[in-house]
């Protein structure tokens, strides 16, 4: 896993990208309007998918800096095997996906919510295939631009802004996709599975990790059903479908099944263990400790007017988020990594429609 300009925390002390125009208390008072637990649930879930691309707009400006500070160039989970590193398995786990793809030396591929670059850069690499990020955050894109460069692979890695569920790319131009956590920041994953199927190549695999809600969870649960508000809410991902959601809007696209499995149930170390406290000097700053000392930091900033105010509740929101995800993948209820691997058919007529449950 590449560290190449990974920020440190005098990053954090810039002014994000959203404070251009705004501060961040501001851009953190809309945001949170998304996820007002006080309101009406079902009025609050719609405007939050009704208005994804600015819920995820919002988000990135704000947690970026703080991903990258805390997590890397790879913001997503793998599957954890004992004595391998965190960024062996984050990229063992990218290289499994390109495996999927079955690339080959030259092959045009689409990483679809692209993120900073780093599966994009490891894929690049991994398969000298050519890799076209979309993503609709510039801050997010202006970061993966820079580290590429400083990788020496923007050769092999480009990015384009855009929204991918209308995606500015040409009709039967990719030999392969990929997604990585991405698509659950769809208003509609239909919408979004629909155009990966439209600019690839017939035959082309689409191959994707995402977010779900396993069928341990249950509704009706107060519990479970706080544990999934507060990972959208620091995460900002609209909704976690069920399983069956999944395939059927795979299917609804139009593409074939090939694949599917829950990938955290490879992991033979809990996969959300990286959230919580390890004790190690490369992992401190995610141990109890670690977050008090940077919350309080970061209100030392922010009173001395060196961090932008609105910072401390920035991070209060993320670990707000973590929590959610660790509790949700100890309860069972949650993956980050279910896998499908798709294709789109070599004709129009020959998409598989079965039963995906």
């Amino acid at each position: 896993m590449s560290s190449i300009d990974r920020p440190s925390i005098n990053k954090l002390l810039q002014p994000l990208n959203s404070t251009k125009q705004r501060s961040v208390n501001a851009v953190t008072d809309d945001y949170l309007t998304y996820f007002d637990q006080n309101s009406n649930p079902e009025e609050v879930e719609s405007r939050r998918k009704q208005e994804a691309l600015t819920v995820n707009n919002a988000y990135y400006d704000l947690a970026t800096d703080f991903y990258e500070y805390g997590w890397g160039e790879s913001f997503h989970f793998a599957p954890l095997r004992p004595a391998e590193s965190r960024e062996h398995s984050f990229a063992k786990h990218e290289y499994q996906l390109a495996l999927k793809m079955r690339l080959q030396r030259g092959h045009r591929v689409l990483d679809v919510g692209c993120g900073v670059g780093g599966p994009a850069r490891h894929i690049a690499s991994f398969a000298e295939a050519h890799v076209v990020g979309i993503n609709c955050n510039e801050y997010q894109l202006s970061r993966a631009r820079c580290l590429t460069s400083k990788a020496g692979l923007a050769d092999l890695c480009s990015f384009i802004k855009g929204d991918f569920n209308h995606m500015p790319l040409e009709d039967n131009s990719f030999d392969a996709a990929y997604a990585i956590e991405a698509t659950c920041h769809s208003e509609d994953l239909c919408k979004v599975f629909s155009e990966v199927r439209r600019v690839l190549k017939p035959g082309g695999v689409f191959a994707v990790y995402d977010w779900v809600m396993t069928d341990k969870f249950d509704s009706n649960n107060r519990y479970h059903k706080q544990l999934k508000a507060n990972i959208l809410e620091g995460s900002g991902v609209p909704d976690v479908v069920s399983i069956p959601a999944f395939h059927s809007a795979i299917l609804a696209a139009g593409l074939e099944l090939v694949e599917c499995r829950d990938r955290a149930l490879d992991s033979v170390i809990p996969w959300y263990s990286v959230l919580q406290p390890q004790w190690t000097l490369s992992d401190l700053k995610i141990t109890p400790v670690g977050r008090w000392l940077t919350h309080i930091m970061l209100a030392v900033l922010e009173t001395v007017r060196l961090a932008p105010a609105g910072s401390v509740r920035v991070h209060r929101t993320l670990c707000k988020g973590a929590d959610g995800l660790a509790a949700g993948g100890q309860q069972g209820i949650f993956s980050p990594m279910y896998l499908v691997v798709a294709r789109k058919p070599l004709t129009t007529d020959s998409a598989v429609r079965g039963d995906t449950d």
